[in-house]
């Protein structure tokens, strides 16, 4: 038991230096344990998004991250959207504060309305 233990301590059985190369494994497998739990889903994500901005047209329901419902009215130029909250008030907002999570979540429960 004290000799397992030693073992996974990364300190060899006579008290001597660690072992270099078990410790460069474990490193290695922390950080490819990080990049696949933390950085991958992250950058895939982000991936999402910009697609889905990018795909916006004039109709589409979404939420912005604020929370406001509304319909795509125009695509501006700039990078901009104007939105219909309601029949006839607008707004301008920025494209990057559109909510993908509750935009999709929004039109799914639509669909599932219309089903009904």
């Amino acid at each position: 038991m004290t000799q397992m233990l030693t073992v996974f301590l990364m300190a060899s059985p006579d008290g001597g230096q660690p072992n270099s190369s078990f410790s460069l494994i474990m490193m290695g497998a922390i950080i490819l344990v990080f990049w696949l739990f933390m950085i991958r889903p992250q950058a895939k994500k982000a991936k999402d998004q910009k697609k889905f901005i990018e795909n916006l047209q004039k109709g589409d329901k979404i939420v912005t991250i604020a929370g406001i419902h509304g319909t795509i009215n125009k695509i501006n130029e700039d990078n901009t959207l104007q939105l219909e909250t309601s029949p006839g008030s607008y707004m301008k907002i920025e494209r990057s504060a559109i909510s993908m999570e509750w935009t999709a979540q929004i039109n799914k429960s639509t669909a599932d309305a219309d089903k009904k």
